[in-house]
This record gives structure tokens, C-alpha cells and sequence, in this order.
């Protein structure tokens, strides 16, 4: 008792940096606000994915990832941003699956310039790694969104998880999937976004993302964009593309468009 009662005493004085053993933290007192409400749960779980920083890509580097969201709706001047009762979360109508380090998250922030369009900013993995949780949790972690407006998502690694298509289809099967090779004719939009919504930053050496109609400071993707592309041996490059050349024909060939890679 005595050996407790110094203990408390220096933690009052600041001798002590960490709190006693016995009190509730905050993991366990979570757990227990969990299992008296089923929706808290929900929502913990979807928070707790959205916050996952097992992936560079999902983390939130600089403002795009986790922030994104909320840097275009305090922008939006009422169509994306509006909250009123007509907005609801819906199943994604459009995915982008792929390629991994291709510009996924690039065209991701590019399409949520377009009023038409409503994203996940940080990366679901639904189909790959939490599908056990059913499409009700998936619901939930979309953004709300009015009649007439897309929503999306993007996980890269879905286009090399071979359980992904089939389960993409038994959701939809007019869900419209996205390999980063074409950005908003293809979705059936409007065009809206142009030139005029990009800012080159030669610090960065990329184009940054602005709204014309607004005065803010251009949004530029985080520190893990734009790096530096290493030197190649031009025999290396050469024998790349002799491999890859029946691959682009292959594939010219499914899309009807010629993309000039040989």
C-alpha cells in the first residue's frame, strides 16, 4: 500500500511518464462500447480501415489521401459538398483497379475535380482483403452522394487478386472498371476537367490540382509522388519492349485503341 501510494505521489509531481497498469485503455474501453451498440462497431471498423497504415499508398501522405475529401468539399460551392436529405451511400459505380505505381492516385485526385464524381480517398481493399465483411460495411466507408453522382473507389492490388473480378461482378455487372489508360469519356461525363484545373510546381515537377473558380492554393500530391526516375541502359529499354511487344498488341487489340507503347 505504501509502495502505491509513492508511486502516485510522483506521478503528481511528474516523476512518472506512464499511467498504472489497472486503469481501462482505451482499446478495451472501445471494445466494450462495441459490443452494447453493432453500428458503433460498423463505423469503428471503418475508421480503423481508413486510418490503416499498412500501405504507403493508404496512409494519407500530404492531403490527397485522408484529407481529400474534406479539402474539395470546403471548396465546392454546393454540388459535391452539399448535406441535405436527398444524399445517400451507395455501392461504387465505377473502380479503379489497377496498375500499382501507374498514376492511380493521380487520376483518382484528377476525377474528383469532376461535381459528378464522389471518392474514397484512402484505398478499401474490399475485394481483396476484407470481402468477409460483407458489402453493407463496403457501403459504408463510401462517401454520401446526390442522384446523378458517381461513386468510386481505388485499390491498384485488385488487379492482381484473381478472386477480385468475380466478386466485383456478383456486386455489379455494370460496374465500370479502371485501368490507368484512359481519365472522363469513358465514365460518361461531361467534360469538365481541363487544363485550366492544373498548376505545374517545378519543385515538385508534376501539375498540381486547382479549382478555377476558387482562391485557394493549389493541392499538390504528397512527398511519395513525382520521385525521380533512375537512368536505364537503352539495350535494357530495347529488350523491354521487344518482351512487352505482343503483350501491347494483345491488349490494343481487347481496347480497339492503339496506345503507341511499341
Amino acid at each position: 500500500m505504501l509502495s502505491l501510494w509513492v508511486y502516485m505521489l510522483y506521478c503528481c509531481v511528474g516523476y512518472c511518464s506512464t499511467t498504472p497498469t489497472f486503469m481501462m485503455d482505451e482499446r478495451s474501453n472501445r471494445r466494450a462500447l462495441q459490443r452494447q451498440d453493432p453500428e458503433m462497431l460498423l463505423k469503428s471498423q471503418s475508421r480503423d480501415l481508413l486510418n490503416n497504415d499498412s500501405d504507403a499508398d493508404s496512409r494519407g501522405d500530404g492531403w490527397e489521401e485522408n484529407k481529400g475529401d474534406a479539402a474539395y468539399d470546403e471548396d465546392d460551392s454546393g454540388i459535391a459538398g452539399a448535406v441535405n436529405g436527398s444524399e445517400s451511400k451507395k455501392l461504387p459505380q465505377a473502380i479503379i483497379i489497377g496498375v500499382k505505381k501507374g498514376g492511380t492516385r493521380a487520376l483518382l485526385e484528377f476525377l474528383r475535380l469532376h461535381p459528378d464524381i464522389r471518392a474514397v480517398g484512402a484505398e478499401p481493399h474490399f475485394f481483396d482483403r476484407n470481402y468477409e465483411k460483407g458489402l453493407e460495411w463496403y457501403r459504408e466507408l463510401m462517401p454520401k452522394t446526390l442522384d446523378g453522382q458517381l461513386t468510386m473507389e481505388k485499390t491498384p492490388s485488385y488487379f492482381v487478386t484473381k478472386e477480385v473480378p468475380g466478386r466485383i461482378h456478383a456486386m455489379s455487372r455494370d460496374a465500370k472498371l479502371i485501368v490507368v489508360v484512359r481519365v472522363q469519356h469513358f465514365l460518361g461525363l461531361r467534360r469538365e476537367v481541363t487544363h485550366k484545373h492544373f498548376h505545374f510546381n517545378p519543385a515538385k515537377g508534376f501539375p498540381c490540382l486547382k479549382r478555377p473558380e476558387s482562391n485557394s492554393k493549389p493541392h499538390c500530391l504528397g512527398k511519395t509522388k513525382g520521385r525521380t526516375h533512375p537512368n536505364i541502359n537503352p539495350e535494357v529499354i530495347q529488350r523491354l519492349r521487344d518482351f512487352y511487344k505482343p503483350f501491347n498488341k494483345k491488349f490494343y487489340h481487347m481496347t480497339g485503341h492503339d496506345f503507341g507503347w511499341d
